[in-house]
Order: C-alpha cells, then sequence, then structure tokens
C-alpha cells in the first residue's frame, strides 16, 4: 500500500512551506541540501519538519495540501500544537 504524506516545514526565517511527498524524510533532506535554487526554502534553509500527516487517497492528500496553502499563519502553528 502507498502512503502520500502532506508535510509542513518551520523555515529559518519563520515561514512555513507546505508540500506533498511519499517519503518525508528524503523530501526534508532535498529542501535542506538545497538541490534546487529557485525553490522557496533555498534560501530560508535550514528547515524543520514542523506537521506531517499520512493519507492513503492521493486526492485528499493534494486537497488537503492546497487548503493548508490558503491558511494564515496563525491558523498553521494552531495545527502544529495540536
Amino acid at each position: 500500500m502507498k502512503f502520500y504524506y502532506v508535510y509542513m516545514l518551520r523555515c529559518r526565517d519563520g515561514t512555513f512551506y507546505t508540500g506533498i511527498t511519499n517519503n518525508v524524510d528524503i523530501r526534508v533532506d532535498q529542501h535542506n541540501a538545497g538541490i534546487k535554487p529557485d525553490s522557496y526554502t533555498y534560501s530560508r534553509r535550514p528547515v524543520t519538519l514542523a506537521f506531517v500527516q499520512e493519507f492513503m487517497d492521493p486526492v485528499q492528500a493534494i486537497a488537503f495540501e492546497k487548503r493548508l496553502k490558503k491558511w494564515s499563519k496563525a491558523k498553521k502553528e494552531a495545527l502544529i500544537r495540536g
């Protein structure tokens, strides 16, 4: 069974980056390695994993990621705190 993860990173400047992946550890390492100079996180490294949620349905994962990206910083921080 394949899983999909919606993750949120806390960047060095205090902003958040939200994404989707099938391997959180590798993806966080890629962000911190700075593989893509034009990416949002490149100049905001290091990043730390702040939140992750697992999905079995990719459609649900994509919908949740899109919803999270529209949330305010305060709402994202409330989600992280639980």
